[in-house]
């Protein structure tokens, strides 16, 4: 028998399309529109919730039979809060351009309802290893939709990837820039992002019709 059963895997890859918390539950959409105009800092925002996601599902799953229901929702922000501030201090120690970067916005990791989302809906009422599994499963979710965004709103508005110009310099009018191409500043605006999130919804829609909405 393998480690993972199958509704075990279900649990991390039905959140990676058919139940994306970004694109099907339509949470989370804040980061993936403030933070994403580099693709470094949407990478570095996937790992953060991952980490906070997954090590504060099982948290709670290991808490949920003595946690109060009156008081829940404070337990909740506690791990989630404690988790952020380690997430922080290790960003401002190993990366602290980045953090600066990224700025309030992993603070406000606090507030995504993805986590609390999570929370509530499972590690309350699962185990720890289903709990884990869910949580890096919705953070997996969450974090490929920031990628992809970060990459083509940093392409396409910058020229460049991570930081490295892959197009060509557009000063020197070399690389692609030479044909006549220019950079598309409206990319780097948080509206791009909306538009990138609006052209991914809609093509996976268009590959199972299922999931749009009957009205």
């Amino acid at each position: 028998m393998g480690l993972l059963t199958k509704k075990d895997a279900g649990l991390i890859l039905d959140p990676l399309a058919d139940n994306n918390p970004i694109t099907i539950q339509v949470l989370g959409i804040c980061s993936a529109l403030a933070i994403t105009a580099e693709l470094e800092a949407s990478v570095v925002m996937a790992i953060s919730v991952m980490f906070v996601l997954g090590v504060g599902n099982v948290v709670i799953s290991l808490m949920r039979n003595i946690i109060p229901s009156k008081i829940r929702i404070i337990v909740q922000l506690i791990v989630v809060a404690t988790l952020v501030i380690i997430v922080d201090q290790v960003l401002k120690a190993f990366a602290y351009e980045l953090s600066k970067t990224l700025g309030a916005f992993v603070g406000l990791i606090i507030t995504n309802c993805i986590i609390m989302g999570r929370f509530e809906a499972f590690a309350l009422a699962n185990g720890p290893w289903k709990s884990f599994l869910d949580g890096i499963g919705n953070s997996l979710g969450y974090g490929i939709i920031l990628i992809i965004v970060g990459f083509f709103r940093e392409l396409l508005g910058s020229g460049t990837l991570f930081g490295i110009p892959v197009l060509g310099d557009p000063i020197a009018k070399t690389g692609l820039y030479a044909t006549g191409y220019e950079n598309n500043g409206f990319m780097i605006i948080p509206p791009a992002a909306l538009i990138v999130v609006g052209i991914i919804i809609w093509v996976q829609r268009s590959r199972n019709p299922a999931l749009v909405e009957e009205n």
